[in-house]
């Protein structure tokens, strides 16, 4: 980057970013572009340039290694008191960097929502559309709902797995539309993914932002660098501390963006005195603005695995093989291509729902415990999520210290809704493995197994086999009332100089993948820092 300094310099910028992930990038990269405006971007973790962010399939390999903030959340109730563990990217490009590249915007109903709860028609699917166009850098042109040229590479899959193809035949033969393009004018239905990747390798917010920034003069990136509180004087943000290299420094900002993610950007606020006081008070914490929101309204989506030994055919379980690896560097195709979960569907659990609240993942291979055992058999699994989800849990601090993990409530299964739904979505999803191309490829039933029929055998086999699929948002809520965060241009309430711009600002979940709509956000971000407003009209000419 133009001046990256291992510590960086404590003299003063007109915008400094907290955290280089997905939403961070954009933020960073849009500011940068205008040269009057000096940008610090800040991230506590390290470089990109690994080989396991790359390749594609070896997208679980940096889960649990220094590369990953490797949160595990508290006990949960609904799960029979287990904790979960959530990956989350430590690393320049953050979740971006790690995650199964699913390029995916959710229904346009959702932003509608969002512009129905904060009050903004500026928030709506027409007014996003133009953002969602002009980040994109779609392989197929530009259509009335794609565009091309933008920084985002988005292309189909160029190796994808024989069971891809069987699984959407099984679903048609099931009933199931056939959708070709989810970020188009429908979501429900069943298709391939579109992926962000570049020629076989993975395209991560810092591949399309950051590295493209490198020379600009006006941008400095700081990375071994953990925020550990907002400067505030006055009822004004002023700069951010930050430790690095054994030691604390501090700079000066005219606007300061929180980039961290729905878990660090409220534990951010919160060190910074930000937040609910009763609760700042018991862990030590000087409150110097009560904001009750923070951290409070968690969602996230949940998964429930349904695996399957299979008959015939080869997984990706022994993908990672010298010949494979060689052709993968070659001309980047071949099973390390894969970002395992293939392709997707959309449903709803219940006819009468306005929209989908099921989401499928199809993966050729075995997943399992959020991947902590690699796969010991051939296997299929269809991940089962529920994408409009009535739980709701918090982030709270468990000290004053930054270098603590702060405690993640997750709330799953919190509201009886959220079990009803993810059972139906076991039967659909056997329903599925039970016609078609796929019923001749799939063997006995794994998990939950042919012996867990009715609702009470599948009820309890959700409880105990649920895992995350690292969707978390809603922790700094966007919305004018007592229990928002932000207000609908990002700026955290009752803190002049002050922004979040992540998923954690959603106001609820889109129903899908949430890489991509935090991306807009980073987008929408900077435009807003910039006083630029996006022309809904060029919504409809490509």
């Amino acid at each position: 980057m133009g001046h990256k300094h291992a510590c960086g310099p404590s003299d003063s910028y007109d915008v400094v970013v907290v955290g280089a992930g997905s939403a961070g990038c954009a933020v960073a990269g849009r500011l940068s572009e205008d040269p009057s405006l000096r940008v610090l971007l800040l991230e506590a973790g390290g470089s990109d340039k690994v080989l396991e962010v790359q390749a594609p399939a070896g997208l679980y390999k940096l889960w649990r290694t220094r590369r990953d903030w490797n949160y595990t959340t508290e006990e949960q109730p609904g799960l029979d008191g287990r904790k979960l563990f959530w990956p989350r990217g430590k690393l320049l490009g953050g979740s971006s960097s790690i995650n199964a590249m699913i390029y995916m915007r959710g229904a346009a109903a959702d932003y509608d929502e969002w512009a129905a709860l904060t009050g903004d028609r500026s928030w709506s699917y027409e007014h996003v559309l133009p953002l969602f166009r002009r980040m994109e850098d779609n392989a197929r042109g530009a259509d009335r709902w794609h565009g091309t040229g933008g920084p985002l590479r988005v292309e189909d899959l160029r190796s994808p797995h024989p069971w891809t193809k069987a699984v959407v035949e099984s679903a048609v033969a099931a009933g199931y539309p056939r959708n070709d393009d989810f970020n188009a004018a429908s979501l429900e239905g069943v298709g391939q993914y579109q992926v962000t990747q570049k020629r076989g390798r993975r395209w991560s917010s810092a591949d399309a932002y950051l590295h493209p920034a490198a020379d600009r003069p006006n941008l400095t990136v700081v990375t071994s660098a953990l925020a550990t509180r907002v400067l505030l004087s006055g009822g004004r943000a002023t700069g951010v501390e930050y430790r690095c290299g054994g030691s604390l420094q501090t700079v000066s900002a005219g606007e300061v963006v929180l980039s961290g993610g729905a878990v660090n950007s409220p534990q951010l606020l919160m060190l910074s005195g930000i937040g609910p006081a009763d609760h700042l008070r018991s862990v030590g914490v000087d409150v110097v603005h009560d904001l009750p929101g923070v951290g409070a309204g968690l969602q996230d989506h949940p998964l429930v695995p349904v695996v399957w030994h299979t008959r015939s055919g080869t997984s990706l379980r022994l993908a990672e093989n010298p010949l494979n690896i060689a052709r993968w560097k070659a001309v980047g195709r071949g099973p390390l291509t894969s970002n395992l979960a293939e392709a997707g569907l959309f449903t709803r659990s219940r006819p009468d729902l306005a929209e989908p609240d099921l989401q499928m993942h199809f993966l050729p291979v075995k997943f399992w415990k959020q991947a902590e055992i690699d796969p010991d058999a051939e296997a299929f699994t269809t991940a089962v999520v529920l994408v409009d989800v009535h739980s709701r849990g918090s982030i709270r601090l468990r000290s004053s210290d930054p270098t603590w993990a702060p405690a993640i409530d997750a709330g799953y299964l919190t509201d009886e809704r959220d079990l009803d739904a993810l059972v139906c979505g076991i039967e659909k999803a056997r329903e599925i493995a039970s016609v078609g191309p796929l019923a001749a490829v799939l063997g006995e039933e794994w998990s939950p197994g042919a012996a867990a029929t009715g609702r009470d055998a599948l009820r309890a086999s959700v409880q105990s086999t649920l895992e995350s699929l690292y969707h978390p948002v809603s922790s700094c809520r966007m919305g004018a009332d007592d229990a928002a965060v932000v207000d609908s241009a990002l700026r955290v309430h009752g803190v002049e100089g002050l922004r979040v711009a992540d998923a954690s600002v959603m106001p609820r979940l889109v129903r899908g993948n949430t890489n991509v709509p935090s991306i807009m956000i980073g987008e929408r971000a900077a435009d807003l820092i910039r006083g630029r407003t996006v022309d809904p009209t060029l919504a409809t000419t490509p």
